[in-house]
């Protein structure tokens, strides 16, 4: 390439131009205080020359910048040099990134080389205008027989799934992973156990899931901010394939360890403690985020996003606020994860709050069905179990009683098991006509 003259002398002068270097203040904490820097909030910038680090200016002031690091801060010391890199944070975007691994800041980290077939992307973006956005009308299927009929989740609607630890969250996450028929998935594991993830890779998700998918990983061990970018790096990736007008899936495990890193990251800059030492930007960060999956113009990322309850409190402040911001959530149970029952969804305690725009009136009629039953029976357990139930009393206990082994094969499924939508739909019509109840 040919550079005319003027080219050649503005490329010289930005290359002969003084660099500006401010200086560590101090280390305290998580974060480092830098003097001497005139950047915006979210710039990036360099610490130290021997082993740089790369940190992210997330508070400022005008006696100096508050930066968080993307590595651990091990070697730097007051007085390090600061370097300004000039810009924000950029992702990566493409259909190179399928079949991919990333860090928590758009990094390949599976062994496979650098990315090709990408282009580079600021990590913020605005959601979509609430007047812009296309409305749900179709179902996605998932491949989970009781979510596709009992809690039916419509294209670009978001869905929390809410559990304690250890009841098969990210043992379902995979299941949708392979069983839905979005075009791309993208999966972000945020504050997962090193342990797990290659397990995930490898044994959930498996080379067919992962060959449509790209996974973002930032571990529990890494520094808040890179478990918090991770969060946006997946939903800023998503939302490329979106803006092609793809059906994506973003699956995040989990919104918990997202509200987590961003309290460390609040604390740390001297943001007050709030309900449960959650400073108030983790809530408004929680709507930022969701905020940003849905539909857009053309395409739609559909939000699955899991909730990890503390001591399975449904009402905790971080399960509370996800609830309100979701268009509906799942709700996995203990009691039925310890009795060997996968996925341990609890039908009753679920909902999808579009589930009535994307099924048909006979759909919904024999979901219906079903949650009746299942209502009535649970109300009369107690009787049931100290034998105190009269049959004939309730035709709706009756017939759950009756055909418990046939709702239970339905409600369960292995994890190697996909069922088409429309299969889900015909086996649940014909469960309920073999009850005999409407």
């Amino acid at each position: 390439m040919t550079l005319t003259f003027d080219e050649t002398i503005r490329l010289a002068s930005t290359a002969a131009a003084p660099q500006r270097v401010g200086r560590v203040a101090s280390v305290v904490g998580l974060g480092v205080d830098v003097v001497g820097l005139d950047c915006a909030i979210g710039d990036l910038v360099t610490i130290g020359d021997d082993s740089p680090v790369d940190a992210e200016v997330v508070a400022a002031s005008l006696t100096g910048l508050r930066c968080m690091p993307y590595a651990h801060l091990v070697g730097i010391q007051a007085g390090a040099p600061v370097r300004a890199q000039g810009r924000p944070l950029l992702v990566p975007a493409g259909p190179g990134l399928l079949g991919r691994v990333l860090d928590g800041v758009g990094r390949p980290i599976d062994g496979r080389g650098p990315l090709t077939d990408v282009s580079w992307v600021s990590l913020e973006n605005t959601p979509p205008a609430a007047l812009e956005r296309t409305r749900i009308t179709e179902p996605l299927q998932l491949g989970v027989r009781v979510m596709d009929t009992l809690t039916t989740v419509g294209r670009g609607q978001r869905m929390g799934l809410f559990a304690g630890s250890g009841v098969g969250k990210s043992s379902l996450l995979s299941m949708i992973a392979r069983g839905t028929d979005a075009a791309v998935s993208v999966i972000a594991l945020v504050g997962e156990r090193g342990r797990e993830v290659r397990e995930f890779l490898e044994d959930d998700l498996g080379p067919e899931g992962l060959a449509r998918s790209i996974v973002v990983v930032s571990t529990s061990d890494e520094p808040a901010l890179l478990r918090l970018r991770a969060a946006f790096v997946a939903t800023r990736i998503a939302e490329s394939f979106r803006d092609r007008g793809a059906d994506v899936m973003l699956m995040m495990d989990s919104l918990t360890r997202v509200a987590m890193a961003q309290r460390e990251i609040g604390l740390s800059v001297g943001e007050p403690p709030a309900t449960r030492g959650y400073p108030p930007s983790t809530f408004a960060l929680l709507a930022q985020l969701l905020e940003r999956a849905g539909t857009g113009a053309t395409g739609s990322v559909t939000g699955m996003y899991t909730v990890l309850v503390d001591g399975d409190d449904h009402n905790e402040p971080v399960a509370d606020a996800a609830r309100s911001i979701l268009d509906g959530h799942v709700v996995l149970d203990r009691k039925l994860a310890v009795a060997g029952h996968f996925p341990s969804i609890d039908p009753l305690a679920s909902i999808s709050r579009v589930a009535s725009r994307v099924t048909s009136r006979d759909q919904a009629g024999i979901a219906a069905v079903l949650r009746r039953a299942l209502a009535a029976r649970k109300a009369a357990q107690d009787l049931i179990d100290v034998g105190a139930y009269s049959r004939g009393s309730n035709p709706l206990v009756d017939a759950a009683m009756d055909h418990e082994a046939a709702v239970n094969a339905f409600l369960q499924q292995r994890m190697d098991e996909q069922t088409p939508f429309d299969d889900a739909w015909n086996r649940l019509a014909h469960l309920t006509a073999s009850m005999g109840i409407s």
